[in-house]
């Protein structure tokens, strides 16, 4: 008779309990950051919201001391606002400036930029030099020479002053330069091998990389001819040609300061700017940290 030992089965070892993740916590260096912050973001929108509440005020109220919000919401300031000037007009005269010398400047600085950042041609560095220390010649310098030479060709009190004089700038022309510097040389010869050409590369590859870069020139073109006001004032003579920052000062005559409907058409003229910067909040934030407009 055959004594068998039975072996007890090898039993695995329990599983270590999960890892739980470390807690993160907030220094005081970020309390103070974020502190920092909403302080900063209060004192940006407090000149916002006291627009915005002097728009809905009663006329004798606006600096009546009654508070933030006045005796009753006047929502009809905004229609009055409207009416009270051909405001429509100064709107569209605005928007077609805008739009139209933004796109010129993306198209001009776009060419330029790639000209100085890929095509090797003589004096380019020092002609790149010569053309940013124009950046340097502050406007009030260069507005009597300008609209002397807006007089010799006629265009003064038409379009052609309001946005060709300022479609050809150097700042267009350094922020895409140095973002096409970034942009590996690779992709260029990979499409010159396919059999692209210059303007197809710089179509196809070189332009839809630098969108971020694009948009972010787009916005302060856009903005500033938006909100320009010393060119508009000497070369525009009629009110048919006037744009919205002309057509806010209208609101202050010698007849009386309309202050509530002031502030209404103010708060109608940030519209096409706000809605701009929404449209294109992905690709600004994007610009910015890869164009070094962020501080970094």
């Amino acid at each position: 008779m055959t004594l068998e030992t039975t072996l007890p089965a090898p039993q695995e070892a329990p599983a270590p309990p999960a890892a739980r993740p470390p807690r993160r916590r907030v220094g005081a260096r970020a309390v103070v950051s974020q502190v920092l912050l909403t302080a900063v973001l209060v004192l940006f929108l407090m000149p916002f919201v006291w627009m915005v509440a002097s728009a809905l005020k009663p006329p004798a109220e606006v600096f009546g001391g009654t508070g933030l919000i006045g005796s009753e919401i006047r929502w009809s300031n905004f229609a009055e606002a409207w009416s009270y000037l051909p405001f429509g007009r100064f709107m569209i005269n605005g928007l077609f400036v805008a739009v139209t010398g933004t796109v010129v400047v993306c198209v001009t600085s776009v060419l330029s930029a790639y000209a100085f950042a890929r095509l090797r041609f003589r004096f380019r560095d020092r002609l790149f030099l010569l053309y940013l220390g124009t950046l340097m010649v502050p406007q009030e310098v260069t507005v009597v020479p300008m609209f002397i030479l807006m007089q010799q060709f006629g265009w003064v009190d038409g379009y052609a002053a309001l946005i060709l004089p300022w479609a050809f700038t150097a700042f267009g022309t350094f922020l895409l330069r140095q973002f096409f510097l970034g942009i590996p040389r690779e992709l260029e010869e990979a499409a010159t091998i396919d059999g692209a050409g210059r303007v197809r590369v710089l179509l196809q590859v070189i332009v839809p990389i630098a969108k971020p870069a694009v948009a972010v020139l787009a916005a302060f073109t856009f903005i500033n001819y938006w909100n320009s006001f010393l060119w508009p004032l000497i070369v525009v003579n009629s009110r048919d040609m006037s744009t919205v920052p002309l057509g806010l000062n209208l609101f202050l005559s010698q007849n009386g300061n309309q202050w509530h409907l002031l502030m209404a058409a103010s708060a109608i003229s940030m519209v096409p700017t706000v809605a701009m910067v929404v449209l294109l909040q992905r690709h600004l934030v994007r610009g910015i940290a890869l164009s070094g407009l962020g501080g970094r």
